[in-house]
């Protein structure tokens, strides 16, 4: 079993539903975790989109002649097949691939024993390339566990609008699930919050408002960047000398008091003014928010037809960029979901390629 860390930054809010309506300050609430009630980002959310990107980002590598007759790549050099350097791309099973298996399988019941005589355009999943295999696949009779398992994406640095600019609030807990130590430093108690910054300390102590909570403080010399992990790089110069460390008990009603809330309207095409008794409010992660999860992947015993673990961190390294174009979860096109994701390896357990791979990926 290997892994890949996954840190991302939101750059616009971010709306994942709870999928209805209820009474009180908004209508359309956010997904929040059952325990500490902090909003997150479900990791079903993250691989759906993750699955949906990586066969755009394969779709994408195909040259236009052979995208309209996919049976033509089968009498081809899977080399003369593609027009991108990336070595995950040239995947022997990826001549079956349809933008199809980005989605849910049009036709989980057809039987497709048969390698040679499968009718990819109508067959929904094919279940031989990269994203299949990555992703996992069910027909009648044949199905596979995908390789790759994805953690829900958990709040550990988050924006609040303070007197002293935005700073970015967290806590003792959030960032040990993120495996972020801070050692050689007490922690604040009772309502107090501590601004860890690498300046002269202040040993004063004032008053801090977080939102519309105003609470004490005092200001901490501490290096914390040698703390966060090196794909913090990008996000390090926003957000150095602006955090500010709160007690584990207080660090849920900080971020549940500040998310964003907007209200909206239906238009009426009619009339062209707010259609009547369509007012809703919803509540969204707001941007600038800084996230951490992981994706784990498992090794599977040698085999010609599955892809080895370094072609999959290669997709999935790939794929991460569409959301900053397209994002996550809903009301995108209100400008909601665009975040960056930075993706990086941790440390394997054995050499990455002994889950097998085909045999082009072998030469390669």
């Amino acid at each position: 079993m290997s892994g890949l860390k996954v840190y991302s930054i939101a750059s616009d809010p971010i709306y994942i539903g709870t999928g209805g309506y209820t009474i009180g300050r908004v209508d359309n609430t956010i997904v929040r975790d059952p325990i500490t009630r902090i909003p997150k980002i479900p990791g079903s959310s993250f691989a759906g989109t993750m699955r949906f990107y990586s066969a755009l980002e394969l779709q994408s590598a195909f040259k236009e002649e052979y995208r309209k007759d996919p049976h033509s790549r089968k009498e081809k050099d899977i080399n003369e097949l593609f027009d991108r350097p990336e070595k995950w791309i040239t995947y022997s099973g990826n001549k079956w691939s349809l933008m199809k298996c980005a989605g849910q399988d049009e036709d989980p019941n057809e039987y497709y024993e048969d390698f040679e005589k499968i009718n990819t355009p109508v067959s929904g999943h094919c279940g031989h390339c990269i994203v299949c295999k990555t992703f996992g696949y069910s027909k009648n009779n044949k199905s596979q566990q995908g390789i790759a398992f994805f953690s829900d994406l958990n709040i550990i640095f988050f924006p609040v609008y303070t007197r002293k600019g935005v700073m970015w609030i967290t806590s003792k807990q959030l960032l040990e699930f993120a495996r972020i130590i801070l050692r050689d430093i007490e922690l604040p108690q009772g309502e107090q919050v501590f601004v860890i910054t690498n300046e002269e300390s202040n040993k004063g102590e004032n008053t801090i408002n977080l939102g519309w909570l105003n609470l004490p403080y005092i200001t901490k010399n501490y290096q914390i960047a040698n703390e966060l992990p090196n794909e913090f790089s990008y996000i390090k110069d926003q957000i150095l000398n602006k955090i500010v460390l709160v007690p584990d008990d207080l660090i849920s009603h900080i971020i549940n008091s500040n998310l964003e809330v907007r209200t909206s309207v239906s238009i009426d095409p009619l009339t062209g003014a707010s259609k009547q008794g369509a007012l809703f409010t919803s509540e969204a992660i707001p941007r600038g928010t800084i996230f951490y999860g992981d994706i784990r992947l498992m090794e599977r015993p040698v085999s010609n037809d599955m892809p080895g673990l370094s072609l999959v961190k290669e997709m999935i390294k790939d794929a991460s960029r569409y959301y900053e174009s397209f994002g996550i979860g809903g009301m995108v096109t209100r400008g909601f979901g665009r975040m960056k994701v930075f993706i990086d390896g941790e440390k394997d357990n054995g050499n990455l390629d002994n889950g097998g791979g085909s045999e082009n990926e072998q030469q390669s």
